[in-house]
């Protein structure tokens, strides 16, 4: 038996019905077990008032020792980026698309839930990386991710020039429309779309990805995860090179900038439902086949 959580934090992101629904039964199951409970601000607002204590994301996490995450994984990858540092495992409920990352069915909310908080879970850990963006020194912008980091040139079928370096070693000059740089989590979001492998979660590794590359010889690398890596823009590339966090975080880097990415040291620990299978989310989400498997 795992250790059982306490005191119980609530956030995600969702306006429509369905969602409301899943957020009143969240709290009613809560509640009703007695035990205590924050809730993001604006999930309160959907609550009759006076209903639960409404708390900023930052309170939760320096206040819980679970925190749900009700949507998708939009709403799962901003929380993990928001509270890695306050080392709260993060369970998530689906309220979104595919799921990947919160895997508590709506239809089982107070099944797997209740479970969960019985201490019937699994807890995986998964890493970060951070960004920083250098002019010469300085580090003159800085943010995070779980999934992946995406330079790219911005416009539609425009290259753009850079040079890619891993532990100060230097390993190609690339004309393509960027690179995708992944974690393991991330290799079956954005990288996987663009013809990156799928990495299993429990990997120490990073994948390295050229869009469109200007060369058929260009292939996805995976790399150590402790790895330092270096992208330098081409000194005659645009002023305004986008760099998209988890498709949610945007910096700006000019030419001749390097962006720099690294694991953070902050980790997240995820937790799933007892039985939860990787192999069994690819089936699930990524239609592999399934009937197939006995």
């Amino acid at each position: 038996m795992n250790q059982q959580f306490s005191r119980i934090g609530l956030i995600g992101r969702g306006q429509n019905e369905q969602f409301r629904e899943s957020l009143q039964r969240l709290v009613t199951l809560i509640t009703n077990r007695g035990q205590p409970l924050l809730v993001e601000s604006a999930l309160a607002d959907l609550l009759p008032e006076g209903n639960v204590p409404a708390c900023n994301r930052m309170e939760i996490g320096d206040s819980s020792d679970l925190v749900i995450v009700l949507g998708g994984d939009g709403s799962m990858l901003s929380a993990a980026r928001d509270l890695a540092h306050h080392q709260v495992p993060l369970l998530g409920v689906n309220r979104g698309r595919l799921g990947f990352l919160t895997d508590v069915s709506p239809d089982e909310i107070e099944d797997q839930v209740s479970a969960v908080l019985n201490g019937q879970y699994k807890m995986e850990e998964r890493f970060l990386l951070d960004v920083e963006v250098l002019q010469g020194e300085q580090v003159v912008d800085t943010a995070g991710a779980l999934n992946d980091v995406v330079v790219s040139s911005g416009t539609t079928a425009r290259m753009m020039e850079f040079d890619l370096s891993v532990n100060d070693v230097f390993v190609y000059r690339q004309r393509a429309d960027g690179m995708i740089v992944s974690t393991p989590t991330g290799s079956t979001a954005y990288s996987m779309s663009g013809g990156g492998p799928i990495m299993h979660p429990s990997l120490d590794a990073i994948l390295l990805l050229p869009m469109y590359p200007h060369t058929l010889s260009s292939r996805p690398i995976v790399i150590d995860g402790n790895s330092d890596i270096r992208i330098t823009i081409g000194e005659h590339d645009s002023d305004s090179i986008p760099v998209t966090c988890d498709g949610q975080d945007k910096l700006n880097v000019s030419a001749g900038n390097v962006v720099r990415i690294n694991k953070k040291n902050d980790k997240l620990f995820l937790v799933h439902p007892q039985g939860h299978d990787f192999y069994a989310s690819c089936r699930d989400k990524l239609s592999w086949s399934s009937s197939l498997v006995h």
